[in-house]
């Protein structure tokens, strides 16, 4: 009753929804262990909506010092306490200081807003976008609700975009030449390669491919890296002849974890993927050789 007197008690109820919800497209969001769905926009569309809020339960009236809404783009760093950074931060005022007396709605527009990054959970990295309503108040905290919503930033196919060949050698003992057909591929790709035996003098009990995430964050010595392995696949069982040649075809749009190639963003992180080629002899020793690609989604 104290609480309710001095108005600490329950709180007004703020509730956000974009303008095309029932039309735009839903993306799941890996987050903490739970998958939540979030509406899907690209870099250059608009954003729009009402804003909901009704008074707390059983006051008719709330005085507030302003309403105001914000769409925020930020990266935060799970490893660095002060490691939120804001790219993008942009302010819309609802309501100047005043009441509520009953529900109220607010129209909100953000229309031209560069989104220049895509969203990103990872490991120790998370990008993403909210809008943030906030209810200012002079003798209690301010009042306030967050909803996410997912960016996709589109490409169109690279100008450039040569094959990839690479020889690896242990001297004497085994000579190998792999090519993949491309060191850009989109996001729904299929990665092409061949694998050519020159030199075999070592019993080669099989061989697999694997497509490698590498997330790196901070700068420095507080740099944190995280690998973790997307797909692993065996493209030989068994030994190989010399001159004998081993197809490779990886499809790309089974893997939900893939986002694009994501370099030096805003300064505070970076995702590359990398083909590993291992070879495992008689002995279980292991061969192996790393080649980068760049990840991109297509238009």
């Amino acid at each position: 009753r104290m609480a309710a007197l001095f108005g600490f008690g329950s709180q007004p109820t703020i509730s956000i929804v974009f303008a095309d919800a029932e039309t735009r497209k839903r993306v799941p969001i890996l987050q903490n262990g739970t998958t939540n769905e979030q509406l899907l926009f690209h870099a250059h569309d608009d954003v729009r909506g009402t804003v909901f809020i009704e008074p707390p339960k059983g006051k008719q009236r709330m005085e507030h010092m302003g309403i105001k809404i914000e769409l925020i783009g930020r990266i935060e760093l799970s490893h660095d306490r002060g490691g939120r950074s804001e790219f993008t931060s942009l302010v819309r005022e609802l309501d100047p200081p005043g009441e509520l007396s009953g529900p109220r709605q607010y129209a909100f527009e953000f229309c031209n807003v560069e989104k220049q990054y895509e969203s990103y959970e990872g490991i120790n990295v998370r990008l993403r976008y909210f809008l943030k309503v906030t209810i200012a108040r002079q003798y209690n905290t301010n009042v306030t609700h967050e909803q996410d919503f997912c960016v996709h930033v589109l490409q169109y196919e690279p100008e450039i975009n040569s094959s990839i060949k690479m020889e690896v050698g242990i001297e004497d003992c085994l000579h190998i030449e792999f090519e993949y057909n491309r060191g850009k591929y989109h996001l729904r790709d299929v990665i092409l390669g061949k694998i050519y035996f020159l030199l075999v003098r070592i019993k080669i009990k099989h061989m697999e491919l694997a497509i490698i995430k590498r997330e790196s964050s901070g700068i420095g010595p507080n740099t944190y890296n995280e690998s973790e392995t997307v797909t692993k696949f065996e493209i030989m069982d068994g030994a190989p002849v010399r001159n004998e040649s081993v197809p490779i075809r990886l499809f790309l749009s089974g893997f939900d974890q893939l986002t694009p190639t994501m370099r030096n963003v805003n300064n505070k992180f970076s995702v590359k993927y990398y083909l590993n080629l291992v070879l495992i002899d008689e002995e279980d020793r292991r061969y192996f050789k790393q080649q980068e690609v760049a990840l991109w989604r297509k238009v």
